[in-house]
């Protein structure tokens, strides 16, 4: 074996630990299956779901391999507080139900179903499912509620239930529950389906302990959890010891004003051992994107792994992995303050944050930051024939851009770094089932953050209301003021945001708003925003921009502005174009010249030309770090010099 995957000092001989610690994983992954082929929500069979295998007190002993490290950094806890609930009273047959986000969740959209597993009477593990619903309940459809000033107004909080108590269904449960959601049906199949493999989970690991032995399959519990502890420890221990401190942001609390709300991450490399301290961040804000400490403790744990992709991710991380999450903060709110938007909000600013840490201390896997998950959600009643008003809900998300890396481009029209196994959603499938009419889906020109290695980029997504009544959109976002931004001299991406067109009006609604009612006729899109850039784009190779600009990810006139590489259109109908290398030297020299100077211009002066219709929106951002209201044409100043500061020590720091 490798050093990498150390074998040393365990109690089973390598063969049959190995056999067994990959039975587990397809153990798990046999779960995914089933309720793939199995659930109601489309939300659910485009993957937006985990599972995992617990032991008798909790801890996650395997994960599947395409699960989401988001949602498996938190199963252990949520696994831990219902045996704790019902200590004393846990028995075969019993079947649990949860998705309070204060009890180590993420928010409540994700609900839990555990099973807990006997042999001869005795408690031996627990098998995990966890799947995001499309509704819980709530004033808004798909329970994103911007304008909830507690839980009480996003949905419906479950503490640990019993949905099969000793093997009999709780019919009065169980209809409690899902007739207090939107589409009930769909919501008792997902449970059902949930349980089902929670099920198999448990006959496929009495079938390991009939074929091993109980003892050697609690015996490979055990050793799968240190296995992942000594694989994590070694790597950690070849790092050099240090703290390193960075911020992210959320764009703005609604209750405060205008201004970034920091989420500040520090991290410290103690030996074998990382901790992250996160008191430094802002108090919990005004709206749903705070996290909860589950939420927050996952981001950490997904955040490092993405630089650890080899090593497992079980309850083993956790010895070594640990986090200061102060309550009262973004990243750690108490109840009832609401946390729904959590995964769109703090979530991924610690996810990000984590990866310009990591990319100091392991600059070989460096990675600027990625787009901001982004949620769309519309409700209502289907008028469409044959449908006779039939209640519906469309719940979206998009692919967008990663960030540039150290060496090479960042990935284009990619799943969020939230769930990287996530699908990107059928568009039949949704035209099929709810009454809109995707009028758009493509690559968004100019989208990635310039850099010596540019960002991957967005993705634009359009579409159009059918027959429909009573009908409502949602949607939840970041980054239309703390854009996506780039590292090592790299730049930002573009402004995520919706715009809704009605009667031929279109009005610019931002990241975060919900039940905005809509009619047929309607229309509305929003772009999905590319990765930050890496490196100076000034060091970029004029025949990469040129490929760019061949195909259409780059315009000519921003790879003028944005990497001072002058083009000549040949024949753009034939796609001829080529690069003016004496322009380009005087271009680049130009702007070396003047950039900084740019970004010290007086704000009011530049968002004066800016509405006068003398610079554009990449103007403003890449070239003046100016930050406006996108639907009024405002200056934001205090968010304007917070984005100045921002871009001073990401990429003018970095520049010649």
């Amino acid at each position: 074996m490798s050093d990498t995957q150390p074998q040393q000092d365990i109690d089973l001989d390598p063969v049959t630990f190995e056999v067994l610690r990959s039975s587990f994983t397809n153990l798990v992954d046999r779960m995914a299956e089933q309720i793939q082929r199995t659930c109601y929500s489309f939300v659910i069979y485009n993957r937006d779901f985990s599972n995992c295998l617990n032991d008798a007190e909790g801890n996650t002993v395997m994960q599947g391999s395409q699960d989401i490290a988001v949602h498996v950094g938190t199963l252990h806890y949520t696994c831990k507080e219902t045996l704790e609930y019902f200590e004393g009273d846990i028995n075969p047959g019993d079947v649990y139900i949860v998705n309070d986000p204060y009890l180590g969740g993420t928010h409540i959209n994700d609900v839990r179903i555990m099973r807990p597993v006997f042999h001869d009477g005795e408690l031996i593990a627990v098998t995990q499912s966890n799947g995001h619903w499309a509704d819980v309940g709530g004033p808004a459809p798909g329970s994103f509620n911007i304008s909830a000033n507690d839980h009480f107004a996003e949905g419906l909080r479950i503490p640990p239930l019993k949905i099969w108590d000793r093997g009999e269904f709780r019919d009065d449960v169980a209809n409690l529950l899902t007739t207090n959601m939107r589409l009930s049906e769909d919501r008792m199949g997902d449970m059902r389906a949930q349980a089902e493999a929670t099920r198999i989970a448990e006959e496929r690991l009495l079938e390991l302990v009939e074929k091993y032995g109980v003892d050697t399959v609690m015996t490979a519990f055990d050793e799968s959890k240190d296995y992942v502890e000594r694989m994590m420890r070694k790597q950690i221990d070849d790092l050099p010891d240090g703290t390193w401190h960075t911020q992210d942001y959320i764009d703005a609390d609604p209750n405060k004003g205008e201004g970034f709300v920091t989420v500040d991450v520090k991290m410290t490399i103690d030996g074998d051992e990382v901790h992250y301290d996160l008191s430094g961040s802002d108090e919990y804000i005004g709206n749903f994107l705070n996290s909860t400490f589950g939420t927050s403790f996952s981001a950490v744990i997904a955040g490092t792994k993405m630089f650890f992709p080899d090593v497992p991710l079980n309850s083993g991380m956790y010895r070594v992995v640990s986090a200061e999450l102060p309550e009262g903060t973004v990243v750690n709110a108490p109840e009832p303050v609401p946390v729904t938007g959590s995964v769109a909000g703090a979530y991924e600013k610690v996810m990000n944050a984590i990866f310009e840490l990591w990319s100091e201390v392991l600059p070989e896997r460096a990675m600027a930051c990625a787009f901001n998950l982004e949620y769309l959600l519309a409700g209502g009643q289907d008028q469409r024939p044959g449908r006779d008003g039939k209640e519906f809900a469309w719940y979206d998300w998009m692919a967008g851009g990663w960030g540039g890396r150290d060496g090479k481009d960042g990935a284009t029209a990619t799943a969020p770094v939230f769930g990287a196994g996530l699908a990107v959603q059928s568009l039949e499938g949704q035209e099929r089932d709810t009454p809109l009419l995707t009028s758009e889906h493509s690559i968004v020109t100019d989208s990635a953050g310039p850099g010596e290695y540019r960002g991957g980029f967005g993705v634009r997504k359009g579409g159009d209301i059918l027959e429909c009544e009573n009908s409502v959109i949602s949607y939840c976002s970041d980054r239309a003021r703390s854009i996506t931004w780039g590292i090592n001299g790299g730049l930002p991406g573009i402004p995520h945001g919706v715009t809704l067109t009605k009667d031929g009006e279109s009005e610019e609604m931002g990241t975060v708003f919900s039940s905005v009612p809509i009619e047929e006729g309607n229309e509305f899109v929003r772009p999905s925003s590319g990765g930050g850039g890496f490196g100076d784009p000034l060091d970029r190779n004029p025949q990469d921009v040129l490929v760019d600009v061949e195909d259409d990810y780059v315009s000519v006139e921003r790879a003028a502005k944005d990497y001072g590489v002058v083009i000549e259109e040949i024949d753009p109908d034939l796609c001829e174009y080529e690069v003016d290398q004496e322009a380009t030297e005087q271009k680049r020299d130009y702007i070396r010249e003047n950039r900084r100077e740019w970004l010290g211009e007086d704000p009011e002066i530049v968002a004066k030309r800016y509405n006068e219709g003398e610079l554009d929106t990449l103007d403003l951002i890449r070239r003046y770090g100016v930050i406006l209201d996108w639907s009024s044409g405002e200056l934001l100043e205090q968010t304007t010099e917070d984005f100045r500061e921002m871009l001073g020590e990401r990429a003018v720091s970095e520049w010649s």
